[in-house]
């Protein structure tokens, strides 16, 4: 069957390759083509199926199928179709085609089942990722993307350290639950929370995202921070560090989504919020938790990327984003507010929406558990989302102060992938069964009941509370900053320290190493220039006094020779004999 002989992954990242060689609707049909028939070849996947290989001794596992990978391999497949749909428009293959490799090397990710194949496919995604950002090719997209890159290329050695300390010790490449019991699985924990963007290690998101374009920034959005979701249920879950780390994301980047003026900045802090969730899910491991975590972020795929879509359009239309330079779009983008509103209330988690039937199994788990202070964050935190991408995001965008711009629906692709991802957003919120389903255990959850209904309606209304509380204060719209730092300021002060003891401590050695060298090869040109005319004087006035010169005539000689060798001129052989002496006094002394 053609299922045993093809990747999902090579797929996109082979077929990326046509790209530039396609115009006009053959490339648009073959940009859709390419998910539709990893669609296909998903479906015709039986799972427990492997495919494997030898290399150097080590089997292999180019593609491991079961529940977990095949929930994110469909999401995955789904966002790259819309993906591509929503940037028909765009004329420019760099970013198609970095588009097509990014979501081929997220599904490596995905079905990778060794440790090689998967740390391949993991720095192809972060090569591939950081041209979406310099897609934009203006100087703050370059000097995010090489940020990006950076941190993440940090992120890939800690990877890689980790995986060659635990093939030495496991002596096997095949990878599954690992936990965290040692020196090696703690830098694949580092390396892998690093692409997670767990805080601390998250500053590289809201600084990198909204620097792409308005359709690279969706890709962005979908692939990365999920990847290593997934990555981190399949290895750690269970690990007690990832409830407090996910407990964190889930607040701190509230405050910075509030202060923010840059719609697509407000939506990355909320995004590392939402991860948050998936991440406190898989640190309390249990079946409720682990099912929560996956099925949100299917659903947090869809939304987010929704959302992005939204500010896409918004930015594409008008050429701005700040809250303070847009507003009363509605008038003239009333789809496009449509689908913000329903992203808007699906990332809210109101009833009737996809991230109600998700979040709160991971808000549940947390109660099941008796851990009142973890479900107090999360209940929170769940306030603080619909005030800052509930409430905030559509209404700067498209009510609040009228900035008289009078623009225009966008292209029909964008409308299209923007209605088909707000219709999954509702479909999964009425009718969640069918995620439910394909989710890695068996679910024995009911979301819609009285208290989960209720409930959830009441913290919303707390989170409406406090945004017409900064509206009265006069707080919003939220004041223009060149920058929020962020944990950034850590890395930035780091830097300049480690730039200063580099530049005052190893600069200063380099120059007195330097000074040295040049004394010493002064000192010893100077040697070697006189060695040989003090050398031939040396001989000749010896050999003289063995011949029998003595007094003034001897004088005579040393005098006339000492000023031939300052002339330059000596008689023909003379240097050659006196080397001649020399290598023969060598000799009879060794």
């Amino acid at each position: 069957m053609i299922a045993d002989l093809l990747s999902p992954a090579l797929i996109l990242i082979l077929g990326a390759g046509l790209v530039p060689f396609l115009r006009g609707k053959a490339k648009s049909v073959y940009l859709l083509l390419l998910p539709a028939a990893v669609w296909l070849l998903l479906l015709s996947l039986p799972e427990g199926r492997a495919c494997t290989g030898e290399f150097w001794g080590y089997t292999l596992v180019f593609c491991r199928v079961d529940k977990l990978s095949m929930v994110f391999g469909y999401i995955f497949c789904i966002m790259t179709f819309l993906g591509l749909l929503f940037a028909l428009q765009v004329k420019d293959d760099l970013q198609h085609t970095a588009a097509l490799v990014y979501a081929g090397s997220t599904l490596g990710v995905i079905y990778a089942g060794d440790f090689l194949t998967l740390y391949i496919f993991w720095e192809f995604m972060a090569v591939s990722s950081t041209f979406l950002i310099l897609a934009s090719r203006t100087r703050e997209a370059r000097d995010a993307g090489f940020r990006y890159i950076l941190v993440h290329l940090i992120g890939g050695l800690f990877l890689l350290a980790g995986i060659v300390l635990y093939v030495q010790t496991r002596g096997t490449l095949e990878f599954d639950y690992i936990g965290l019991d040692g020196a090696g699985s703690w830098l694949i924990f580092i390396g892998i929370a690093l692409n997670a963007a767990a805080i601390p290690l998250h500053a590289w998101l809201p600084d990198a995202y909204p620097m792409g374009t308005p359709s690279s920034t969706v890709f962005l959005s979908a692939f990365t921070t999920k990847s290593a979701v997934y990555l981190m249920a399949r290895t750690f879950p269970g690990a007690a560090p990832l409830i407090w780390i996910g407990a964190i994301m889930v607040f701190v980047p509230i405050f910075y989504a509030v202060l923010e003026n840059d719609i697509r900045r407000v939506l990355a802090y909320s995004l590392l919020n939402q991860v948050g969730f998936m991440l406190c899910g898989i640190g309390i491991g249990t079946a409720l938790a682990l099912n929560g975590a996956v099925s949100h972020a299917f659903c947090h795929i869809l939304y987010k990327a929704l959302l992005f879509m939204a500010a896409g359009s918004v930015l594409h239309m008008t050429g701005k984003i700040k809250c303070t330079e847009i507003g009363g779009l509605y008038k003239t983008m009333p789809l496009t507010c449509l689908f913000c509103m329903v992203g808007a209330a699906s990332i809210s988690a109101f009833p009737l929406f996809s991230g109600f039937v998700s979040k709160s199994m991971v808000v549940s788990a947390s109660a099941h558990e008796k851990m009142a202070v973890v479900w107090l964050i999360l209940q929170f935190a769940s306030a603080g989302v619909f005030h800052h991408a509930g409430i905030k995001v559509p209404f700067f965008t498209f009510f609040g102060h009228d900035s008289g711009i009078r623009t225009r629906e966008p292209p029909w692709n964008m409308l299209l992938a923007m209605g088909l991802a707000a219709f999954m957003c509702v479909g999964l919120g009425i009718f969640p069964d069918p995620l439910y389903r394909i989710l890695p255990f068996p679910v024995d959850y009911v979301p819609y009941t009285g208290a989960h209904v209720i409930g959830q309606l009441q913290l919303l209304m707390f989170g409406a509370l406090a945004f017409a509380l900064l509206i009265l204060s006069g707080y919003y719209p939220p004041e223009i900053r060149s920058t929020n730092l962020d944990a950034d300021w850590f890395y930035r002060m780091f830097g300049r320290g480690a730039y200063r003891v580099l530049d005052q401590g190893l600069n200063t050695v380099n120059a007195r190493a330097e000074q040295w060298v040049r004394t010493l090869s002064t000192g010893l040109s100077v040697v070697f220039q006189n060695m040989t005319s003090g050398l031939l004087l040396f001989f000749a006035v010896n050999g003289w006094a063995l011949l029998g010169y003595r007094g003034k005539r001897l004088e005579m000689k040393k005098y006339r020779l000492y000023a031939d060798v300052q002339k330059g001129s000596l008689p023909i052989g003379f240097g050659a004999a006196v080397a001649t002496v020399f290598i023969f006094l060598i000799f009879v002394c060794t």
